[in-house]
């Protein structure tokens, strides 16, 4: 077994007699025992299932150039956009292939970086990422998470920045965690959940409570601020406003949208107001002055508006719009030079424009290309922020914006080895099966000739409120240098035109989601782009159920399917790790026949059918991923081997040390990259790229 192109013997997998029923409809699950990690028959599957994939991919020929490609490409600094705490600057820099970027600080723009904290130091496979940082106002202290393997756990610790050595302080059982200094630097609050063995193991990512944390005492001492637990799901952010005169908190539900703010005076410390508590609608504290709080809100505006909020009498009847809802989408919104700082998203490309404090509209700021950008400031009354601007051949480039001059000038800018120029971007409008205008960014090498005949990469996610906007890609490139065009559909379910946008696709208008992508296949192959056997579709987490679900729907149409960390049981998610956080997007099978029709109708797992011919599949995990569990993409693998009986190979891809992605070392994402890369390029019969001498 040598390439992609041949037909793989399968390992065996027992096939168990478990099974559901669903208001009188009887699912078969005979791959349960997969949802335990630790059963030593999954472990045994997992362990061949690696060495055929390695076999099939080591054997194609082609993966130690693109690696090699890949590791070159990679090697250049990368830089974040600064904070400023105090006098000091606060950055991250990889100097190219550290597996983990390095936190430093600096005395003024122009000082002499100092290494605050190398995670690369914390272990062997650099496999130990920070996971959190959030820096005390006047920058004088760091309390950092660490998270291990990937995992979504976190231990947070204390540094002191003068020094670099950390305090005896530690903070365990953390997860999803926020933490709002006090201004005089004396402690935190924070959110966390019960430490383990206290309640039930399906509880322990229920149960958030805010605790205060004073420094230099020990874990055990800190003060219960805030707690539900007649409310088990809530989540609790805490939030201090830059004059430090309020703790807000930020109250959410798994990944619903809506969300509530409470808020306590500190200055007092009467109890938490129950400022917004219906749960109708997002709202995202944006700034306070005196008893105004500012807020960004999709109440009666599903494309955000922001509002004032007089904390005396806070009745919505009395709120004041400062900006009301444009035709774009608003993305964000930030204080800097005591100005309104707005981000507007228009067909999912970034605008920023600038607002006084009453809501006048002052101009916007001009942008060398259009693409992506992210803001950093850290109060309302500094005269500079930083802009980082990305796009799909622009790579991440920082920007620093003088509001003094009125000038953005270039603050660090990567240093890529390739002829970017050589590319282009376009972006266009096709129709969906109901008529719906869906947006798609294509990338290809000028002159590309339609023919048909060009292999395509598509690449989806369309869910919870997410908007896909111009990024840059190493990986990318080594596609595109090779004839490879890349195609970035903007699906319903995602952010891209607001809240209305977002629930088109979720629940029981989700089919609209995979129509989206169909649709976009249809157009690149009507637009003679390519051909469905040069077709391929990418996608991860939410992303990877949308793949999976269209490769079970339209198999005619794709030639490839790389379905990364996917959701794939649909009746079953929401009782695996944190997945009863997604019930507010997907539904809930066990809870009404209506919600499990709609879910039992695309639910890749059950839509797997014999004598269907499936496109070639590339499924990959990780087996410390404690967001989408890998029991998903283990049963989706262990069914197709078993369903398919076609030569297209159905491999799977499992990570060890590695979670769902955040915090992945660059080796182990250059090692994936180069696999899904020689996985396509061997579908395809693509030439890899020359070995440098």
């Amino acid at each position: 077994m040598s390439s992609c192109s041949q037909t793989p013997t399968y390992p065996e997998a027992q096939r168990g007699a478990v099974q559901d029923t669903f208001f009188g409809t009887i699912v078969a699950d005979p791959y349960r025992w997969m949802e335990n990690p630790a059963d030593s028959s999954t472990m045994a599957w997992v362990d061949a299932q690696n060495v055929l994939t390695r076999s099939v991919l080591d054997g194609s020929g082609k993966r130690e150039s693109i690696h090699s490609r890949l590791t070159g490409l990679w090697n250049y600094p990368k830089f974040s956009a600064p904070s400023k705490k105090g006098s000091r600057y606060f950055f991250f820099k990889n100097d190219g292939l550290q597996n983990q970027s390095v936190l430093y600080w600096q005395n003024g723009p122009g000082g002499e970086p100092q290494v605050l904290l190398d995670p690369n130091k914390l272990s062997e496979d650099g496999t130990v990422s920070l996971s959190l940082t959030s820096l005390s106002e006047g920058g004088a202290y760091l309390a950092y998470g660490l998270s291990s393997g990937g995992s979504d756990r976190q231990e947070v610790k204390i540094r002191r920045v003068a020094t670099g050595e950390d305090l005896e302080d530690v903070i365990k059982w953390c997860k999803f965690t926020s933490i709002a200094w006090l201004p005089d630097n004396s402690g935190f609050f924070y959110n966390r959940y019960p430490e383990p063995g206290t309640v039930a193991k399906e509880d322990e990512n229920m149960y958030s409570r805010v605790y205060f944390h004073k420094l230099g005492t020990p874990q055990s001492e800190d003060q219960l601020v805030f707690e539900q637990p007649e409310f088990k799901t809530r989540g609790f952010s805490p939030i201090i406003t830059e004059d430090g005169n309020y703790l807000i908190l930020y109250v959410w539900e798994g990944t619903d949208p809506r969300n509530r703010l409470y808020i306590r005076d500190l200055r007092n410390n009467k109890p938490f107001i129950k400022l917004l508590d219906k749960k109708d609608a997002s709202y995202s504290p944006v700034h306070s002055s005196g008893t105004l709080l500012y807020v960004m809100t999709n109440l009666d505006a599903p494309r955000y508006r922001l509002v004032a909020i007089d904390l005396t009498k806070p009745d919505p009847s009395q709120w004041k719009t400062i900006i009301p809802e444009q035709t774009e989408v608003l993305d964000n919104i930030t204080v800097v030079n005591n100005q309104f700082i707005a981000t507007y998203m228009k067909d999912a490309r970034h605008q920023i424009r600038v607002f006084s404090t009453e809501g006048t509209g002052i101009g916007e700021i001009g942008l060398p290309v259009p693409g992506t950008i992210s803001l950093s400031a850290s109060r309302s009354t500094d005269r500079e922020m930083f802009i980082t601007l990305t796009s799909f051949t622009y790579p991440s480039t920082i920007f620093r914006y003088d509001f003094i001059a009125g000038a953005m000038t270039v603050f660090r800018q990567p240093d890529i080895r390739f002829d970017l120029a050589a590319y282009e971007t376009k972006q266009v409008f096709y129709p969906s099966k109901d008529g719906t205008k869906i947006p798609m960014f294509i990338v290809y090498k000028k002159g590309l000739d339609l023919n048909g005949q060009n292999p395509v990469l598509l690449y989806g996610y369309g869910g919870f409120n997410v908007s896909l906007t111009p990024s840059f890609s190493i990986g990318r490139l080594v596609w595109l240098e090779a004839g490879g065009v890349y195609a970035l559909a903007n699906l319903r379910g995602g952010g891209e035109y607001g809240e209305d946008w977002h629930q088109a696709g979720m629940l029981g208008k989700k089919q609209n989601v995979f129509d989206d992508l169909h649709a976009a296949a249809e157009y690149l192959i009507a637009e003679k782009y390519t051909s469905p056997s040069l077709l391929a579709i990418n996608g991860g987490s939410n992303g990877g159920l949308l793949v999976a679900a269209a490769m079970t729907q339209r198999p005619d149409l794709y030639g490839a399917v790389v379905c990364q960390v996917p959701v794939i049981d649909m009746l079953r998610y929401h009782r695996l790790s944190v997945g009863h956080y997604w019930i507010p997007e997907y539904g809930n099978a066990e809870n009404s026949k209506e919600e499990f029709d709609f879910m039992m109708a695309y639910s890749p797992l059950h839509n797997i059918r014999p004598d269907v011919n499936y496109p070639a599949t590339l499924i990959t995990t990780a087996d410390t991923d404690d967001r989408v569990v890998p029991a998903h993409a283990k049963k989706f693998a262990a069914t197709l081997q078993h369903t398919y009986k076609g030569k297209n190979p159905i491999l799977i891809r499992v990570e060890t040390r590695a979670g769902h992605g955040a915090g992945k070392p660059t080796s182990k994402v250059i090692d994936e990259t180069a696999d899904i890369y020689t996985f396509l390029f061997d579908r395809f019969g693509m030439t890899s790229p020359a070995v440098a001498e």
